[in-house]
């Protein structure tokens, strides 16, 4: 390794100097106090534990994407957290098991063994809600809302939301008694929305000619509201699973348009994200000029079953980042005052004081430039005592 090879960092790897991470850190601050205000409790899980635990669960899709170590202690392997999601159930399973409604938010870094994207980092900060023991569509409303009021947060200028439901596609894949190696196939092919692989896909692998029918159709099924109605024409004679997953988006669609009129919402009932572990709604939002999620989300019922505890379980993750990214937080705070070291308790005082008011103050040698310190003001003293004048 040469010197210059020394200040280099991994790809996907990147570190955060202080104008952004001022506004990631008062981004996540914010999150936090605003999750608190719904009655979610704050949880700070390891950055590490044991693969058993934290892959359990949540297919191969986050096996993926973790790292993974040997623990030098028990031999056994360790992996580093790619997704929160799965601490959160542990404890809801058993470190904070409640009776009732649990109600748990998280910030905090997560590390990818590969970009999701190519343009995302591997280490991304995350903030995000879960919340278990509540089966009803109120929580999915819930969650969904708490994640506009997120965006909202965050400065988006714009509220877009993509809404869909894994259960449809899996109940018409029950229905048509698909193995599951066709249903991964099928699956795949949904994802790119492959029409001309699918109507053969279909043709090779539906004898039902009705079934076959309503296959072909659901790539089709993406647009504004009017979908959940075509959809429902579409799905009369399927099992009733397949109309509740509509219902169920009509009524999460209803009480976002109520609370957020200026919301944007896009339904594609193809739309899988989170497939093999997610279980009912599933969503994701979008900035403007940005083509992947920044944050999502979903109804991820049986994860709790390998912990030893069934819980119907729903939640997001935004993605702070990514957010920062886009050139949308908060601009940084106003630059410090400088203020030249004396001994003169007087202004040792002066500088408390301003501290206790949320300035910054910087205390350096008299014949320091405030300019290289960043600094547009200074402490002087005057008559009336210490005062603060701009830098000319």
């Amino acid at each position: 390794m040469t010197y210059a090879d020394r200040w280099l960092l991994p790809d996907g790897v990147e570190e955060i100097l202080p104008a952004e991470a001022e506004s990631i850190e008062q981004l996540r601050r914010s999150l936090l106090d605003l999750y608190a205000t719904w009655g979610y409790d704050l949880v700070i899980p390891p950055l590490l534990e044991y693969t058993d635990s934290l892959l359990i669960g949540l297919g191969r899709d986050v096996d993926l994407l973790t790292f993974k170590v040997t623990d030098q202690l028990s031999g056994r392997t360790l992996g580093i957290r790619a997704d929160i999601t799965p601490q959160t159930a542990r404890m809801d399973a058993h470190s904070f098991s409640r009776r009732g409604v649990n109600r748990l938010c998280y910030a905090g870094h997560v590390v990818h063994a590969r970009p999701k994207n190519p343009l995302a980092t591997r280490t991304p900060i995350q903030a995000g809600v879960e919340l278990f023991g509540e089966a009803s569509v109120n929580a999915d409303i819930e969650v969904v809302s708490l994640l506009l009021e997120s965006l909202q947060v965050a400065g988006l200028p714009t509220l877009h939301m993509d809404l869909g439901h894994v259960g449809i596609y899996r109940e018409l894949a029950a229905h048509a008694g698909l193995s599951a190696q066709q249903e991964e196939v099928f699956f795949e092919l949904l994802q790119r929305k492959a029409t001309t692989e699918i109507s053969a896909w279909v043709k090779d692998n539906v004898a039902d000619s009705a079934l076959a029918q309503l296959f072909l159709q659901l790539p089709r099924l993406a647009g504004g509201r009017e979908v959940l109605s075509e959809a429902r024409t579409l799905f009369a004679d399927c099992p009733v699973a397949v109309l509740e997953a509509v219902n169920q988006l009509e009524a999460v669609a209803d009480a976002v348009e109520q609370r957020y009129p200026g919301a944007e919402l896009y339904f594609d009932l193809s739309e899988l994200r989170g497939y093999h572990y997610l279980t009912g709604l599933v969503f994701a939002a979008f900035a403007p000029g940005y083509g992947n999620p920044v944050a999502s989300g979903g109804r991820y019922d049986h994860i709790g079953e390998v912990f030893g505890r069934a819980r119907p379980a729903t939640g997001f993750g935004v993605d702070i980042t990514t957010l920062s990214k886009l050139g949308i937080l908060a601009a940084p705070p106003v630059a410090p005052i400088f203020a030249p070291v004396t001994q003169d308790p007087a202004q040792w005082q002066a500088i408390r004081d301003l501290r206790g008011q949320g300035e910054r103050v910087i205390c350096a040698a008299p014949d320091s430039r405030p300019e290289d310190l960043g600094c547009d003001r200074q402490l002087v003293s005057a008559e009336q005592g210490y005062v603060v004048v701009p830098i000319e």
